[in-house]
């Protein structure tokens, strides 16, 4: 069941996390979940430049697996879609799906460190 303020957030994953290993452990995952991003959106951007299709998906691939790891939900889904780019979709709408990972990406961050920090 999803928490009330938390719906970005794999709540049911990171409460799992938070009883195995302790919000204390976990959040130094999402620190460094934080500082490994830029690089990530910066391999992306640099692929959206060049219009390397397979830079932007091996990228959003990764960061995919990263978002997924510290419960970051909606980061994870727009990165699932920007990696799939056999899909239909994709031509059309991967600028608008890496545009709203930036968008979102340090609001979701600090909504995890507040969520984490109420269970530590």
């Amino acid at each position: 069941m999803e928490q009330a303020g938390y719906q970005h957030l794999d709540t049911a994953t990171l409460d799992q996390y938070v009883a195995a290993i302790g919000a204390g452990t976990l959040l130094k995952s999402v620190v460094l979940f934080e500082q490994m991003a830029p690089e990530y959106l910066a391999a992306v951007a640099q692929g959206m430049a060049d219009a390397d299709k397979a830079v932007i998906t091996s990228e959003a691939h990764k960061l995919k697996g990263a978002a997924g790891s510290v419960g970051l939900k909606r980061i994870q889904e727009l990165s699932q879609s920007l990696q799939c780019g056999d899909e239909a979709a994709w031509p059309a709408q991967h600028p608008q799906w890496f545009e709203a990972i930036q968008t979102h990406l340090a609001g979701d961050v600090a909504l995890l460190k507040q969520y984490l920090n109420e269970r530590s």
